[in-house]
């Protein structure tokens, strides 16, 4: 019994399951799956969650959100060092662009309430409210206050989030015609090795925990991603400091966070996620569709490259499309910018839509 209990405490249990997303990222990266070390974390802790003789062991159990925000604000330290002046350029396009992400968020949602409605015969709140572009907490929250079957909404939702970063690596090395990300050789940053030595990984820890505490300070949008942003940017631009995370750090960062997303399917049932999955594989790959008729249209207008604008409009977490923004050096900076304006349109749209639809707070 007390082995047991040892095993469940929280630090160990979480240690081991870091060290198991590890192997499963060392794996994919052996075998040369894109962006190796999320993806091979979040399919490994995958298999644990949805495996029967596992859930004794993590029936109750949650990954630390104040660890893994450490790590997002690795991220956004990370994204920090990426604004230079070519990025700077490309804000003035900025009217076009969000422009026509409204009109994204509004189609994607219109379109992936059809979907859950018809094909998956859902009820209407939760419907609407599994069928956001983004925006997952407050969509899971307002959800529950309309009534919404939380079950299904909380598999959808995440869902959305797995399929988009597994399957988007995967459909940009078939299009780029090799693996993307660390799986390809590639590196984050300027091409120059960052440092390892302890006083530049001190700066770095130093940058990510003043940004963690200056996103709610300041009441941003993902503040534990953007409050790490706003400190490395000038930083980087006046050329003050070197912020640029070595490999290993980057390799870590992509295990937690997607160690942590796998373990979302713990408690759901094979019959619920297999209909959720098949639903969220349509529903990701009508919204990804559609973030390519809009990447090609802004590429005319603006001139910005199709590779950025489809990474800006794909329906994942900010998160975690950054990080394959960072894998292929494709401004992630303005990428990170899009996605943290996605989430605000998709809160305004789905409140406003929710209110029309006369879904109120069964409370």
């Amino acid at each position: 019994m007390r082995t047991t209990e040892f095993l469940r405490s929280v630090p160990v249990l979480t240690f081991a399951l870091i060290c198991y997303s590890a192997v499963g990222g060392w794996t994919a990266y052996k075998i040369g799956v894109p962006l190796p070390w999320m993806i091979g974390a979040l399919f490994f802790t995958g298999l644990i969650a949805v495996n029967k003789r596992s859930e004794r062991l993590l029936q109750g159990y949650k990954f630390p959100n104040d660890f893994r925000q450490i790590f997002i604000a690795l991220i956004g330290v990370m994204i920090g060092t990426q604004v230079t002046p070519e990025v700077m350029e490309q804000a003035v396009e900025l009217p076009w662009t969000i422009t026509a992400l409204a009109l994204f968020v509004a189609l994607a949602h219109l379109g992936n309430m059809l979907i859950f409605l018809w094909l998956g015969g859902y009820d209407r709140a939760t419907a609407c409210f599994s069928a956001t572009p983004g925006g997952l907490t407050e969509s899971i929250m307002f959800g529950e206050e309309a009534g919404a079957d939380m079950r299904v909404l909380t598999a959808q939702q995440f869902l959305r989030i797995i399929v988009v970063v597994t399957a988007l690596p995967f459909g940009l090395s078939l299009w780029l015609g090799h693996p993307v990300g660390s799986a390809a050789g590639m590196s984050f940053g300027n091409g120059t090795a960052p440092s390892s030595s302890p006083g530049h990984i001190a700066l770095i820890l130093g940058a990510a925990l003043l940004g963690l505490w200056l996103g709610p300070k300041l009441r941003l949008p993902a503040p534990p991603l953007t409050g790490p942003m706003l400190i490395a940017a000038p930083l980087t631009v006046t050329g003050v400091l070197d912020l640029q995370l070595p490999f290993w750090l980057i390799s870590l960062a992509q295990i937690v966070i997607g160690g942590s997303l796998g373990l979302r399917f713990v408690g759901m049932s094979a019959a619920l996620l297999r209909k959720a999955l098949w639903l969220a594989i349509i529903s990701v790959a009508f919204m990804l569709g559609l973030a390519w008729i809009f990447a090609i249209a802004l590429n005319h207008v603006t001139g910005i490259e199709i590779l950025p604008l489809v990474l800006s409009f794909a329906p994942g977490g900010v998160t975690e499309m950054s990080l394959i923004a960072l894998s292929l050096a494709a401004s992630p900076a303005l990428i990170s910018v899009h996605h943290i304006i996605r989430i605000i349109l998709t809160i305004i749209e789905v409140t406003l839509v929710a209110k029309w639809m006369g879904l109120k707070s069964q409370a």
